[in-house]
């Protein structure tokens, strides 16, 4: 025969390690997993790349993959601070790059290069329109289609 006693501390102590075990099965089944490779929202896919941007080549290539052909060299190229708060204007921005699955809101106080194209077939528009990248450590952050006129438009990659 096998008596068992506990002290009161004993058993608080294994009363605390259920709870934090609990806390953490909780946590593990209903944290979303993060794929680094692939922004979040975005449509995995294995023709869209946002990393390894490096060159200007590798730049034209990435619209390439949402159909814009542009110019072979930027009409401008402009390092950027993502500001810590978001003004009326940069957060409708931010929800534009969030529906494309980007989010700059991870980037605040961040220097980024912005890199600016001319898309040469974006279609029944006889206007000029851009194409901006955001970049920050030769990953796309954001970017946007959008026109020079100012009733113009602005868009994702996408054109949508």
């Amino acid at each position: 025969m096998f008596i068992y006693s506990f002290k009161a501390g004993t058993v608080r102590f294994f009363g605390v390690l259920c709870v934090t075990l609990l806390a953490l099965i909780t946590l593990i089944a209903f944290v979303p997993s993060y794929d680094s490779s692939v922004p979040t929202g975005a449509v995995q896919s294995d023709t869209v790349s946002y990393d390894k941007i490096k060159t200007n080549e590798d730049r034209i290539n990435f619209l390439k993959q949402f159909g814009w052909q542009t110019e072979e060299e930027p009409v401008e190229i402009k390092e950027i601070t993502i500001p810590t708060q978001f003004d009326k204007v940069l957060g409708a921005y931010n929800e534009l790059q969030r529906s494309q699955g980007l989010d700059l809101a991870k980037y605040k106080n961040k220097t980024v290069t912005r890199y600016t194209y001319i898309v040469t077939n974006y279609p029944d528009y006889d206007g000029v329109v851009y194409a901006n990248i955001l970049v920050y450590r030769k990953r796309v952050i954001g970017g946007d289609i959008c026109s020079a006129d100012r009733s113009g438009f602005v868009t994702g990659f996408d054109g949508k």
